[in-house]
């Protein structure tokens, strides 16, 4: 079998990639980047599989939120997205440097808790604000219930104790219905689509998307538009074929909608109106 070590060297251990700052030098005729620091470790390594994350900015540019997943299954690390002394399964708010926050929920307790936004999360693979300054994050279901979460600062949205999913050859989830005390989520999928990339479209190329959130679609090779109302509701009210996974989106400064492809072909796609 092969031997593989994570970017720490410990063999064996699954674990999110370090996320590091640095400045894009492009001077002259090379582009690099120089003044690299590493400002995030994940505490502690995972032992499982599928870790990873995604992060964005908030939209006046002064933090950073990092969802890290926990796609372990409930049999073999039951503990994780709800262990507050581990990152598996949170959304993270950090100042630039890495540091905690002072005004994060759990700042005061110090360690991985003060770094907390949201907990409960299994596979994030969207993070996004949306134009009226919410965060907005989507998640992979187990076998069934891909989620669409509007993120409040201290929730707990219930993985893996609750799901609209169940677990791969496991005993069946309890659906958060049966749980009010952690949060539901706005939207979720049954069968999934597998959800890939995540952008709100605020652009006047498409004038009746404003505000919507576009989600792409992996197993079901599909782009889907979804409509955000003040209160936190979410509905399905577009969904088009691509004939592809398709594994992230993203809105250019002229309106137009670009996705990509994570299949052999690759494909770039630039949507605009017919």
């Amino acid at each position: 079998k092969p031997r593989w070590h994570n970017e720490r060297g410990d063999r064996h251990k699954s674990v999110t990639s370090p996320v590091m700052r640095a400045r894009l030098d492009e001077a002259g005729t090379s582009v690099r980047l120089v003044d690299g620091q590493v400002i995030w470790h994940q505490t502690p390594p995972g032992s499982g599989y599928l870790w990873g994350g995604v992060l964005t900015f908030d939209p006046a540019g002064q933090h950073l939120f990092l969802a890290v997943r926990d796609s372990s299954r409930l049999s073999t690390d039951p503990s994780g997205a709800q262990d507050p002394d581990r990152d598996l399964g949170k959304v993270l708010r950090l100042n630039l440097d890495g540091t905690a926050p002072s005004d994060n929920p759990m700042s005061a307790a110090g360690g991985v808790r003060a770094q907390i936004w949201t907990m409960g999360h299994r596979t994030a693979y969207g993070l996004a604000f949306a134009p009226d300054g919410r965060l907005w994050l989507h998640e992979m279901g187990p076998e069934g219930g891909d989620e669409l979460n509007l993120l409040e600062a201290g929730a707990n949205y219930g993985w893996p104790l609750v799901s609209n999913g169940d677990d791969y050859g496991g005993p069946p989830i309890p659906r958060h219905a049966t749980r009010p005390e952690f949060r539901p989520p706005a939207i979720y999928w049954n069968p999934v689509i597998a959800p890939g990339g995540l952008a709100f479209y605020d652009s006047n190329l498409f004038p009746a998307w404003r505000g919507s959130a576009l989600i792409t679609g992996l197993q079901a090779q599909v782009l889907v538009r979804v409509t955000v109302d003040r209160e936190g509701g979410a509905r399905e009210a577009d969904r088009w074929s691509m004939d592809g996974r398709i594994r992230d989106v993203a809105v250019a400064a002229d309106g137009a909608v670009w996705l990509i492809e994570d299949e052999d072909s690759g494909r770039l796609l630039r949507l605009t109106p017919a």
